[in-house]
């Protein structure tokens, strides 16, 4: 495929559908950042497989996808050894039909996207215990672009990352007008299409409010309740608005670290955006770096985002966490892997390298390990390797 863009999930799907034990592949992920893309990358690489493809909008497939009959079922199906299934949480009972298609057709491997978690893992979740192996497909990650266009000109164009994001629509573009107008319209459709419609929300303007507030409070901790205050809802309905904001793949939200020290602030919460192309889209601010107020911010977004593609891309057992004290005392980033805890500062500027944490972090945590990290080694950080 021309001018495809590796994804660093693609080996280990691709093992997967083919390998056992037999499990049924979900693959997660925003509208438009390249899961059918991906899907039919790794389905051409084996051509030596029946290969059914089914699009979900169609009414006869919908139907006989949706009847729960095992013998239409396996009628429709005999003739593949692969089913690939794309936007399945379109399809009304979709997860007790693929126990019965996993159950009833144990030689065909199946594939299904979804582009929010809010329904299709509500509806694949319990009737399909046991027999599922899904992953989430994010925006391009450094690491990715890195490989593709060389570590020297992914350095260079890091302020076109910062402003831009990195959706694959954005990079069809030249012009800084051309991103920008794309990333309005992606914004719109697929915040509207999937939080709106799916979750049946009827205030959209609440929502988008919502968003927007959340847009100038990136690295900061949040507060439900002044949220609340600010666009009018209670706080039961922001809390339920952002839960299903991170279930369809817009924000991250972030808990802080703790291990009952009685000084340590581990109730609030701090919200990343999936892709700061998005975020600045929602507030219209495209401008370059040296316009901006709000470098540290979108420096600590784009790390915490980059890092946590890294992890989840390479399959990498990790919890990340923010850390702060009554006192003031703080820490961007926390990742505990393996036992290990790992502490991080975020500096956009390299000569406010700290080479100490908070000397209250050290106390309390004298194993973990530090790091600040700059624009000399973000890109290690991000899993990127020369």
């Amino acid at each position: 495929m021309q001018n495809y863009i590796a994804r660093s999930i693609e080996s280990k799907i691709r093992e997967r559908l083919l390998g056992a034990p037999r499990k049924l592949i979900i693959l997660y992920g925003p509208r438009q950042v390249g899961k059918t893309t991906l899907v039919e990358h790794i389905l051409h690489q084996i051509p030596d497989k029946r290969i059914k493809r089914l699009n979900a909008d169609s009414t006869p497939i919908t139907d006989i996808l949706s009847s729960r009959n095992p013998e239409k079922l396996r009628l429709y199906l005999s003739d593949a050894d692969i089913l690939f299934i794309d936007e399945a949480q379109r399809i009304p009972e979709i997860g007790l039909n693929l126990k019965i298609i996993h159950d009833q057709l144990p030689e065909l491997r199946v594939l299904i996207t979804g582009s929010s978690s809010l329904d299709l893992a509500n509806l694949t979740e319990e009737p399909l215990t046991g027999r599922t192996w899904s992953c989430k497909l994010y925006p391009f990650s450094a690491q990715e672009l890195a490989a593709h266009f060389g570590i020297a000109e992914y350095d260079l164009r890091l302020e076109e990352w910062l402003v831009f994001g990195s959706y694959p629509e954005t990079l069809l573009w030249s012009s800084s007008h051309e991103k920008a107008r794309s990333l309005i319209e992606l914004s719109s459709a697929y915040l509207y299409k999937d939080v709106l419609e799916l979750a049946n929300i009827r205030h959209s303007s609440k929502i988008r409010d919502l968003l927007k507030l959340l847009s100038f409070q990136i690295g900061s901790e949040v507060s439900y309740h002044e949220l609340a205050l600010k666009t009018g809802l209670n706080t039961q309905t922001v809390e339920r608005y952002i839960n299903l904001l991170e279930k369809a793949f817009v924000l991250k939200v972030v808990g802080g670290f703790s291990r009952n020290l009685r000084k340590e602030i581990s109730r609030k919460k701090k919200i990343y955006f999936y892709d700061l192309g998005i975020r600045n889209a929602l507030i219209n601010r495209f401008a370059p770096l040296n316009l901006r107020d709000d470098i540290g911010a979108l420096w600590e977004n784009f790390l915490f985002m980059e890092r946590i593609k890294y992890i989840e891309n390479n399959f990498l057992p990790a919890n990340h966490y923010f850390w702060r004290l009554k006192t003031g005392a703080e820490l961007d980033l926390i990742e505990e892997q393996n036992g290990q805890i790992t502490a991080f500062e975020f500096k956009f500027s390299k000569n406010k390298s700290k080479t100490t944490p908070p000397p209250s972090w050290q106390q309390a945590y004298p194993k973990a390990t530090f790091q600040t990290i700059t624009r000399d080694n973000y890109l290690a950080f991000a899993g990127v390797r020369g």
